[in-house]
């Protein structure tokens, strides 16, 4: 399920909802697909009307399309991108007890990748595509996507815990998929998680998403991955979690997390995994998802407040 803040950076979805036409293209959607002229008929207004409302939906990832043989030509088909969205009003960074940061995807510290690889900021290509050289260009830190083909990348978590204060769950939330030359949505990728140094666990990625273009993927973008799948993983008391399904016995005092040193998180896919489909990641300025790596700490105080 996408979970929304209510706010400005958010505004394209929420201004989808703010329109009667809109409303009730995804009631007639949330039925059946249905093609551009069925809809024009059902709701009483022109096709080019109804396209506008359409590729307004689209462009907040609400609706997806896609052409189809019909029997005068193509036809575009129109169905549902979503199935649940929930609003968050109240902001969760005003949470007590969590420190949050915000890492860009193409703030990675270290890395080991092959081809197919490259990176690329909001404007354009950085370096030369499928030369993992590019990946130490100083540029890489302007990076909103960033894909390889097997390695790792590997980032720093910001430790901001004081002394007395326990550790009870690490989040981190990111957009991601597998990386196929150009995309291919049936494109499994086996790819691993390690923070510390632990092994958290491994989880298969079902493609390399690019059919539709992403949300917030730029105009200019035409080299294949418009999207990933957002994820969250969870190392707390319990073990690891990835959306909720359980992904190993590690807990986060397993994490060796000590005061005043930075947190490891490593994505990697092994060339000897079943499927090596490679890593896609998005950050703020391109898939369906307007953030980068999010990550939140979740503390106890030893002390009374």
């Amino acid at each position: 399920m996408l979970i929304l803040e209510v706010g400005r950076d958010h505004f394209r979805f929420l201004e989808c909802l703010a329109s009667e036409t809109r409303i009730r293209i995804l009631e007639l959607l949330s039925e059946n697909p249905m093609n551009i002229r069925d809809l024009a008929l059902t709701l009483g207004v022109s096709s080019a009307i109804t396209t506008k409302h359409v590729q307004k939906l689209e462009e907040a990832g609400i609706v997806k399309s896609e052409s189809v043989p019909g029997k005068r030509g193509t036809q575009k088909v129109c169905s549902l991108a979503l199935d649940q969205v929930l609003l968050q009003f109240r902001s969760s960074k005003k949470e007590p007890n969590v420190y949050f940061s915000s890492i860009p995807v193409g703030q990675y510290s270290s890395f080991e990748v092959k081809p197919t690889c490259g990176l690329a900021s909001d404007s354009s290509v950085i370096g030369m595509i499928d030369d993992p050289r590019y990946f130490a260009d100083p540029e890489h830190v302007k990076a909103s996507i960033v894909w390889f083909g097997s390695g790792w990348v590997e980032y720093r978590i910001p430790n901001f815990l004081l002394a007395g204060q326990r550790l009870k769950a690490l989040e981190i939330s990111l957009e991601i998929c597998s990386e196929a030359p150009g995309y291919n949505e049936q494109w499994p990728s086996d790819i691993t998680f390690e923070i510390n140094g632990a092994r958290i666990g491994t989880w298969t990625c079902p493609g390399d998403f690019g059919a539709q273009r992403g949300a917030y993927t730029p105009s200019w973008w035409n080299l294949g991955t418009n999207y990933g799948l957002l994820k969250r993983l969870t190392v707390g008391d319990g073990g690891s979690h990835i959306d909720g399904t359980r992904l190993s016995s590690v807990t986060v005092g397993d994490l060796a997390i000590g005061y005043g040193k930075d947190i490891s998180l490593r994505i990697r896919c092994d060339e000897t995994s079943e499927h090596c489909g490679g890593v896609t990641l998005l950050g703020r300025s391109f898939g369906n998802y307007r953030q980068d790596i999010e990550v939140a700490m979740r503390y106890e105080s030893a002390r009374a407040d």
